[in-house]
């Protein structure tokens, strides 16, 4: 089944909330923390008003789950899932590697997604069989290497304490030729784009993970959980090139 006109839809949309969220940048937003300690904006509600009534207009039957409270009953087995400023702790400080992220799932899968990072004028998109793109031109993740040629980013530091791996994180990371933490979407954009080789995300929401599973996924990459399945609701994921996939299972106790 192609997803030709959602796909091109979703990018429309996408590019629409990033600048509305690149205008109230500039303009200044008001910013409060949610209950779990997470910053929420002016723009991010603004975005989401946006991306849910622009998705309403072009596809009415079509359910909704997004970060700031977004939801609509599916009526066509489909569900789209918003994220419209992912990185919001970067986008209050002026970081610009937050993204604008939409993704459309279908019986249970991913079947189009988009990752718009706006302040870096970087526009990711894949629907299912299609490929992935940067900017309309298609990507791919690095070729095979080693670990000491490749690149490895850890993304939620700050939620790394009680995972069973943490003790051992320093030295597994001193193997690698590099390591960077930008946050979830730029790591995995970078996987996907063959700028960097691995992502480990420690803790995700499946808004967070759902562009980013099939932008990775029609790139070349693998996308697993921490318990050796590959969903968005995993609540943490793993992508890598597949040449490391053995490595990262190894390294965090995933079973194979």
């Amino acid at each position: 089944m192609s997803f030709e006109k959602e796909l091109e839809i979703a990018r429309s949309i996408a590019q629409q909330a990033g600048r509305l969220a690149l205008e109230n940048r500039a303009r200044g937003f008001e910013w409060e923390a949610k209950p779990d300690d997470s910053p929420v904006t002016t723009a991010d509600r603004a975005g989401e008003r946006l991306i849910s009534e622009l998705l309403a207009e072009a596809f009415p039957d079509d359910g909704m789950l997004g970060e700031e409270g977004a939801a609509r009953e599916s009526r066509s087995g489909r569900r789209w899932i918003i994220d419209p400023i992912d990185g919001t702790r970067d986008f209050v400080r002026g970081i610009p590697t937050w993204s604008v992220l939409l993704a459309l799932e279908a019986e249970g899968q991913v079947v189009v997604g988009v990752c718009n990072l706006a302040a870096l004028g970087e526009l990711y998109s894949a629907a299912a069989g299609a490929g992935a793109y940067c900017n309309g031109k298609r990507i791919h993740v690095a070729p095979a290497k080693p670990v000491e040629q490749a690149v490895v980013c850890v993304t939620s530091l700050r939620n790394l304490a009680g995972r069973n791996f943490a003790a051992r994180l320093l030295p597994w990371m001193s193997r690698f030729w590099g390591v960077r933490s930008m946050g979830g979407c730029m790591d995995a954009m970078c996987v996907a784009a063959g700028r960097a080789d691995a992502v480990i995300v420690v803790e995700a929401k499946a808004w967070d993970l759902a562009p980013l599973k099939i932008i990775a996924e029609e790139a070349g990459a693998r996308f697993l959980n921490f318990d050796g399945k590959s969903s968005i609701y995993g609540g943490n994921c793993v992508i890598t090139i597949p040449s490391l996939e053995a490595e990262l299972r190894h390294f965090l106790g995933i079973p194979g």
